[in-house]
């Protein structure tokens, strides 16, 4: 996968133990709808929860929705893959705690797109060869396991060095392989939309496309702060008039240079707006 796949601002979860909530997930307005078959699900429920999955893709548009599958480690692994590889309305698998481009080129074989979901320390430090393997979409950052997996107190200082730390990682990681823009993990208090707004505001400053959502309530609060300024997508419009108008990459406006670097994010702020 390469950078020029869609741009995802939210991604919502939805328990696969919740059938009756499915459509109404796809009804939210989120730009994806990921049905989750582990955490959301109680070990005994694995199996009733996939069932509903299947249920539901008999009549689901194709490529409709994401799954997230039980890790690699468990005995559900295979047959979540299994259930991948039979359903067209799945567009692609979230795999939780991935440790190893070994894991992801399993999940790559079913054939559909892959969104590793890094929220261990092993995950966090085989990075290089989770990104570079083949089949995977975007990477996300799944948080809140990662700082139980490190000790780490959150809502503190040093919860957000450390994780600031590993997204810095994470958006090395996807520019270096042209990956999509990765997504940021969960903001677990749906009733603070302020909170939410200020991590999201910047994790999209660092360079994040979205984040993952746990309520249908996040998702206006995250798609207002990844939406474009109208101030920025109209001096985005006059640098590319202005390239056009020169047939130059390199002039002044409003004062300031602009070169190719300056052109090429004025391009993508447009074509982000036209994607919208």
């Amino acid at each position: 996968m390469t950078s020029a796949a869609k741009s995802l601002r939210s991604a919502l979860f939805v328990p696969a133990t919740r059938p009756e909530r499915f459509e109404k997930a796809l009804a939210a307005g989120a730009d994806a709808v990921i049905i989750d078959l582990e955490d959301a699900v109680e070990r005994t429920a694995k199996t009733q929860a996939r069932d509903h999955v299947r249920e539901f893709a008999l009549t689901a548009a194709p490529a409709s929705f994401l799954l997230r599958v039980n890790d690699a480690s468990t005995p559900w692994f295979e047959d979540d893959l299994a259930l991948c590889a039979d359903c067209d309305a799945i567009a692609g698998i979230m795999l939780p705690k991935t440790e190893s481009a070994a894991q992801v080129n399993r999940v790559a074989a079913v054939g559909k797109p892959v969104v590793p979901i890094i929220e261990s320390a092993r995950g966090v430090l085989a990075l290089a060869e989770i990104a570079g393997a083949g089949g995977i979409e975007r990477l996300s950052f799944g948080y809140l396991d990662l700082m139980l997996d490190t000790a780490t107190t959150p809502d503190t200082a040093g919860a957000r060095l450390l994780l600031d730390h590993i997204r810095c990682q994470i958006l090395l990681h996807s520019a270096a392989n042209t990956l999509a823009a990765p997504l940021d993990g969960v903001y677990p208090n749906f009733a603070d939309a302020q909170g939410l707004a200020q991590l999201a505001t910047q994790v999209r400053d660092m360079g994040f496309g979205g984040m993952l959502c746990i309520h249908p309530k996040q998702v206006g609060v995250i798609h207002t702060v990844f939406q474009p300024a109208e101030q920025e997508v109209s001096w985005a419009r006059r640098v590319l008039e202005q390239a056009e108008a020169t047939a130059s990459s390199a002039f002044q406006l409003d004062g300031q240079m602009v070169d190719a670097p300056v052109i090429e994010r004025a391009r993508r702020i447009v074509a982000q707006v036209s994607e919208q």
